[in-house]
């Protein structure tokens, strides 16, 4: 259940981080390609952080933007160890939220701890959660979770259409990723076919019962008895309809048994 997709999912996350910006209205203050002037004085270990300039994030360049995804982002939530999607899901809701934010969310909706920490056992619940339901599942609820959480916060209104429009294109591009994982027909396309198995078990059974119907009914004309909507049809003649369904099923089913 390994997947090495940064180069790609880097790449997803400077299609929705765009330049140098310095929204009043932001928490993160001036930003450039989604690095904050906060991480960028951590990355460089700049304290405190409002000694870095501004024009230091301005001047950031994409492969520092890269290099810093990867270490703080990327890593920390042990994407290279997540299913295909599931890894590109949890590192943009990372980037967009706060490592330790998105890494509860994965605990939280697998069922294991939530320490903030993607560890072994996190990875372990995660892996019986995709066996169970699915990778297309995972990644929808760990999109609705995150919309969940940013619909909490108080410059929701401000951003809103954004934010939705991210995590709608950036759950499209993880559903994509996810068909190239031997997980993503995990009861996803393997359910309707023993739905259908169910079904064709259940019709089997019915034709049995028409025909012992049809047997039941001839037993009664023979006896003399006259029974409502049969009254055209001779027992013997019944009888033989009867032998026709339940054997014809039988070697119906025998022909797709020995196929």
């Amino acid at each position: 259940m390994v997947a090495k997709n940064f180069n790609f999912a880097v790449s997803e996350i400077f299609k929705h981080e765009g330049g140098y910006v310095d929204n009043k209205y932001d928490p993160g203050g001036a930003t450039n390609m989604g690095i904050t002037r906060k991480t960028l004085a951590n990355w460089r270990a700049v304290k405190p952080y409002w000694k870095l300039a501004k024009s230091e994030v301005k001047a950031l360049k994409k492969s520092e933007a890269r290099a810093i995804y990867k270490a703080l982002y990327w890593d920390r939530i042990a994407a290279n160890k997540l299913p295909f999607g599931v890894d590109l899901s949890l590192f943009d809701f990372a980037v967009n939220s706060g490592v330790k934010r998105a890494a509860k969310t994965l605990q939280k909706l697998v069922k294991a701890k939530q320490d903030g920490i993607i560890g072994p056992l996190t990875l372990r619940a995660l892996e019986e959660k995709v066996r169970k339901v699915g990778l297309l599942k995972i990644i929808k609820k760990i999109s609705q979770m995150r919309l969940s959480f940013l619909r909490r916060l108080k410059h929701f209104k401000i951003f809103a259409k954004g934010w939705k429009r991210r995590i709608y294109l950036i759950e499209k591009a993880a559903l994509k990723l996810a068909q190239n994982s031997k997980y993503y027909s995990v009861n996803n396309l393997q359910q309707p076919v023993r739905e259908k198995e169910k079904m064709n078990f259940l019709s089997g059974y019915k034709t049995y019962i028409v025909g012992a119907f049809m047997l039941l009914a001839a037993l009664i004309q023979f006896a003399g008895i006259e029974l409502p909507g049969f009254e055209n049809q001779a027992a013997m003649e019944l009888v033989l309809q009867a032998l026709a369904i339940i054997f014809l099923r039988k070697g119906i089913k025998s022909n797709i048994g020995g196929a």
